[in-house]
């Protein structure tokens, strides 16, 4: 069994900023590709930024230069930094991680249980 808590949401006006985290847990052999994506009402869920297990990252378009994201593998969690935000970068934000458990050889992914972010004033 493997689990992903997500944690850092919240209300933040615009401009500020948040940072999220979320830990793997359970009976890990490895974490591979850590990720995170988010869904507002009405819209379909999108990928915000990914990053590998040697530290290569992927964002996409409407949060670079503003997110960052980055990882500890002792602690198997991911972060995600967020500046300057904005109103549309209001969602829910889920964490996902291809993750090999102690009893398998092969490669599952897991979704976290999703953090409220929402940028208002």
């Amino acid at each position: 069994q493997v689990q992903l808590v997500e944690s850092g949401g919240g209300l933040v006006q615009p401009g500020g900023s948040l940072r999220l985290s979320c830990a793997a847990s359970g009976m890990i052999f490895s974490v591979n590709a850590m990720g995170w994506y988010r869904q507002a009402p009405g819209k379909q869920r999108e990928l915000v930024a990914r990053i590998t297990r040697d530290g290569s990252t992927d964002y996409a378009d409407s949060v670079k230069g503003r997110f960052t994201i980055s990882r500890d593998n002792v602690k198997n969690t991911v972060y995600l930094q967020m500046s300057s935000l904005k109103p549309e970068d209001s969602a829910v934000y889920y964490c996902n991680s291809g993750v090999v458990d102690i009893f398998t050889t092969s490669e599952s992914e897991y979704w976290g249980q999703g953090t409220q972010v929402t940028v208002s004033s």
